[in-house]
């Protein structure tokens, strides 16, 4: 397993600590700025994750595409691309 995605399961992992914070802040009637703050972190965190994994997406899969001389193959990866970024823009 390559070092990204250790560092992406690494995330995660922390991740699921937080959001199961964040249930017991719920739980707790915890003043909720402090539970906001909280899940702000949490988003942050999981952006840097789908860094991560976009980046081995393009040296991996997309780096295949490119290398395998396929015209459909580097399209579809290229329109992929494309597709992600939309989705990050909104």
């Amino acid at each position: 397993m390559n070092q990204r995605k250790q560092a992406a399961l690494h995330r995660l992992a922390r991740l699921e600590g937080q959001v199961r914070g964040v249930i017991r802040m719920i739980e707790e009637d915890r003043y909720c700025v402090d539970i906001l703050n909280q899940t702000l972190a949490i988003r942050s965190a999981l952006a840097q994750v789908e860094v991560l994994i976009l980046q081995d997406h393009a040296d991996e899969c997309v780096e295949r595409a490119i290398a395998s001389n396929d015209a459909d193959a580097q399209r579809e990866k290229f329109r992929e691309l494309v597709s992600i970024f939309e989705k990050v823009c909104r």
